[in-house]
């Protein structure tokens, strides 16, 4: 009895240290596999925000006569048309004609500035985001993704040639700086799965028409000032008309009433505000000529905003 006892003693032994040195090889694998992934390179704002248009004449005489943006090279990809909003930071809005008069998003695409589009990708990729191929144009690195509800996503990477080169700032300019897009969601988890979790996006504010509901999500880059904003609540069945002014984006300006005195002098005699809004921020919205949304507003907010309070930096001139 006391040789079994004994053998079965040593069996245990041996067993608790094969178990103990495989539990210690898991670990060193999975330390080891974590390290082996791609890190997240920095994105540090939007770089430009692509529009479907149905006339490209008529939209570019709407963005550079009506809203003052210059005209320059730079596009990333196949835009038929660019104009170039920020000094010192080249940010863009550029057109591309609708192949569909179905289309439902007329924002096209929104893309994200980084250091390295070549890590993001090799980031996403190692995480089982789809990712298309790094396209090479204007001294860039560019490439595409779809967020969780379809929305395409850009990555770009400009080096300093491409900021270089910017046009002249014209007299009759808007805004000076290119601050949010915001988008239809119908899942919000989901979205943050992707832009928080995944991307490092981190709440800026929120709030809605009622000081307990909720109707729009902002959340800011994790290395910048810039936002896109989640407009929820939206019904399926809303026409061109109600999406153009839902998927939309913003330019920034110091001051609002300056602002829209420039746009009666460039010509737009009629546009929604100045007003200030549930954010506490005075703002304008002006339309393009397919309806799509251009929110002009102030860089920091006038009052307190509605139903909760901001909770990261705002944005500067």
């Amino acid at each position: 009895m006391q040789g079994l006892i004994g053998v079965t003693q040593n069996y245990l032994k041996h067993a608790a240290i094969l178990l103990a040195a495989g539990l210690l090889f898991q670990l060193a694998a999975f330390r080891s596999g974590a390290q082996d992934k791609p890190k997240r390179p920095r994105i540090t704002g939007i770089d430009h925000i692509r529009l479907y248009v149905t006339d490209i004449d008529k939209s570019r005489e709407f963005y550079k006569s009506t809203m003052g943006l210059p005209e320059g090279g730079g596009c990333v990809g196949d835009a038929a048309a660019c104009l170039t909003i920020f000094r010192g930071r080249r940010q863009a809005i550029e057109l591309e004609p609708a192949r569909s008069s179905e289309v439902k998003n007329w924002v096209a695409e929104i893309a994200f500035a980084t250091d390295d589009a070549g890590q993001m990708r090799r980031y996403l990729a190692a995480r089982g985001v789809k990712c298309g191929s790094i396209e090479q144009k204007y001294s860039s690195a560019h490439f595409r993704v779809a967020d969780p509800e379809g929305n395409v996503i850009g990555f770009v990477q400009r080096n300093a040639s491409a900021i270089d080169d910017l046009p002249p700032q014209p007299p009759n300019e808007v805004g000076t700086r290119l601050l949010h897009a915001g988008f239809v969601v119908k899942d919000v988890a989901a979205e943050n799965r992707f832009y928080v979790d995944l991307l490092g996006f981190r709440l800026y504010w929120h709030g809605g028409f009622k000081d307990e509901g909720l109707d729009w999500y902002e959340i800011q880059v994790p290395d910048g000032p810039d936002w896109i904003e989640y407009m929820l609540n939206i019904p399926a069945s809303s026409d061109h008309k109600e999406l153009g002014v839902q998927n939309h984006f913003s330019l920034g300006v110091k001051d609002i009433h300056a602002a829209a005195d420039q746009l009666h002098k460039n010509g737009l005699l009629k546009f929604d505000g100045p007003e200030i809004g549930r954010d506490g921020k005075w703002g304008l919205d002006a339309y393009d000529p397919d309806g799509t949304r251009v929110e002009v507003m102030e860089f920091t907010p006038a009052g307190k905003p509605c139903c909760h309070p901001y909770t990261a930096p705002h944005p500067t001139p």
